[in-house]
């Protein structure tokens, strides 16, 4: 393990992170709303612990390791997850505790959109901007945009891309150069978001609202600005704007990519996983306004079907927007649409959860075992679209699967043993693990009357799903550290 090397990346690191601070400082200024001070403070500790840390490696060894990569990774989002509290700490409004601060910080960095703060939409302009753009850095991966300028300091990033991406295609990179690929993903993922926010300005939002509510869109964050969500803003253009950019968000950036450069969108439905995604995402809404139409939970089917398809999409696209509390409705639709954010978006998107690839494959190779029982001498292989897959990455794919189900379920017990019941456990660890960002139960609103252990617990989980379990368990196992 090269720990001079690790040292150094992640001083730099630090140091591009303390620039996050400067945005919501100059909003502080401008509104004066009295945060100036703790974004100040918080970017000289950041600035400075990162420059500590670079200075006495900075002429260290520039090769990076497999398993100095996985490292880098995880130290960073944990040691960035505490310096994106300190304003949260430092600020009188909201004055969070540690343990809350640090929460709410990671729960933006990871994409998942948990939350202990209340009344939302009163916090001060700077932190409000802050906590949103908290999102959007997490969204396609801090660690991807370091990766883009890692090479003019002299330090590869491959191990640090295949740590990072998620979902079971990591070694299929857009373009030959590394830091290339990285900088087309920004490229894409900044221009959806510029596109969502002009379309939510233009829809009747304010700039301010539709800047904040971009980062949270197309990162499939799920922070909103409003205590209430996306219910707060009653325009219909506006949750469809929404729908769009949730999709676009969840969807596999390589179709973006090549749709752009070939300049043929027909790409989107000739792929497999975008047509099986679609049509989940239909399902879902389909079964959804059948069930509150029958139970007759809204005014007219109009309406039903309008808040079944926006909570669909936002649970299926594991963004956890609301617009009505899908926790209250009625029958097995609020255990359905967990079960749906929980399988999660395309594979190599800003979406959180299992992946849709994941499921579909994991489907075919039962049916394949079950077609073996029969003709036990036949070959079956198992194809995805037109391409057959290879054996190492099914079996890669049961043990993500495996090690996920062992993960929730252990998790579920530890919640369970800190005072939660079954179903409010069951909610926070697929709202969290699947960077979902909404519950059931206790935590259907928020998530601030949790024990600290709890949060901790579940601060844990989220850093797992965002970096898809073995990134973060790979790293307690003996073998890792054995030379």
């Amino acid at each position: 393990m090269r720990f001079i090397v690790i040292f150094r990346i992640l001083g730099v690191f630090l140091m591009l992170f303390s620039l996050s601070m400067l945005p919501p400082l100059g909003i502080a200024i401008v509104y004066h709303d009295g945060t100036a001070e703790p974004f100040i403070v918080s970017f000289l500790m950041t600035l400075v612990t990162g420059f500590m840390l670079w200075l006495p490696c900075r002429k260290g060894g520039k090769d990076l390791k497999i398993r100095d990569g996985f490292l880098v990774v995880v130290l960073f989002w944990s040691v960035l997850g505490f310096f994106g509290g300190l304003p949260f700490v430092l600020s009188e409004h909201p004055h969070l505790t540690l343990s809350d601060a640090i929460f709410e910080s990671v729960s933006g960095l990871t994409t998942t959109g948990a939350t202990v703060l209340t009344r939302i939409e009163h916090l001060p302009q700077a932190i409000l901007y802050y906590r949103q753009q908290l999102q959007f850095l997490g969204g396609m991966g801090i660690v991807v945009l370091a990766v883009a300028i890692l090479p003019m300091l002299g330090i590869g990033g491959m191990q640090l891309y295949r740590a990072e991406i998620p979902g079971p295609t990591k070694d299929n990179k857009l373009t030959p150069r590394i830091a290339e690929s990285a900088q087309a993903l920004w490229y894409i993922y900044v221009g959806l978001t510029v596109a969502c926010c002009l379309a939510y300005w233009a829809a009747g939002m304010s700039f301010f609202e539709a800047l904040g509510e971009s980062f949270g869109t197309t990162s499939t964050g799920g922070f909103s600005m409003y205590d209430n969500s996306f219910a707060h803003y009653h325009n219909p253009i506006i949750n469809v704007v929404a729908i769009v950019f949730m999709v676009l968000g969840s969807t596999n950036f390589a179709l973006h990519f090549y749709a752009l450069q070939r300049r043929n969108f027909a790409g989107y439905w000739q792929d497999f996983e975008f047509r099986t995604y679609i049509f989940v995402l239909i399902g879902a809404t389909l079964i959804s306004s059948g069930v509150l139409i029958t139970y007759q939970t809204y005014a007219t089917p109009a309406i039903a079907f309008s808040k079944a398809l926006f909570n669909a999409v936002s649970l299926g696209t594991n963004t956890g927007f609301t617009s009505a509390p899908f926790q209250s409705w009625p029958s097995f639709l609020p255990f359905m649409l967990m079960i749906v954010t929980m399988v999660g978006g395309c594979a190599a998107s800003t979406s959180g959860g299992i992946k849709i690839i994941r499921v579909f494959i994991m489907f075919k190779q039962g049916l394949r075992e079950i077609g073996r029982l029969i003709h036990p001498r036949a070959a079956l292989p198992i194809k995805f679209g037109q391409h057959s897959l290879s054996e190492s990455l099914l079996h890669s794919i049961w043990s993500f699967i495996a090690a996920f189900t062992v993960l929730f379920i252990l998790l579920v017990m530890v919640l369970m043993a800190t005072g939660m019941d079954l179903e409010t456990a069951f909610g926070a660890l697929v709202a969290c693990l699947a960077n979902a960002g909404v519950g059931l139960g206790a935590v259907a609103d928020n998530f601030s009357g949790m024990s600290n252990s709890a949060k901790w617990t579940l601060i844990f989980a989220m850093l797992a799903g965002r970096l898809e379990i073995f990134t973060v368990v790979v790293l307690l196992t003996p073998a890792f550290w054995r030379k």
